[in-house]
């Protein structure tokens, strides 16, 4: 299923955080800062990549769910929405 950058801006947005987020965390290992401080900064990394993951399955969803009121024969069944979605978790 081909991406809408436009439908994804949320998700866009929170992965540029987490990428400057990710810099921040190995620029804190380099430097030998306190360990529960990184862990800290790398536990909001790995949410923000979780988020952005969840924005994406939702839009999919809506994107295969309005396919369907259409009458059209949407990108991803039911079971590879499911199947992507558990990836995640």
């Amino acid at each position: 299923m081909g991406m809408d950058p436009s439908r994804l801006k949320d998700a866009m947005v929170r992965l540029k955080r987490a990428h400057g987020q990710l810099g921040a965390v190995i620029a804190m290992m380099e430097d030998g800062e306190d360990c529960k401080q990184v862990l800290t900064q790398l536990a909001a990394v790995s949410s923000a990549i979780d988020r952005a993951g969840f924005k994406i399955i939702a839009t999919g969803m809506r994107h295969c769910t309005a396919a369907r009121e259409r009458g059209e024969e949407p990108p991803l069944t039911e079971d590879e929405l499911e199947k992507l979605f558990l990836a995640l978790s």
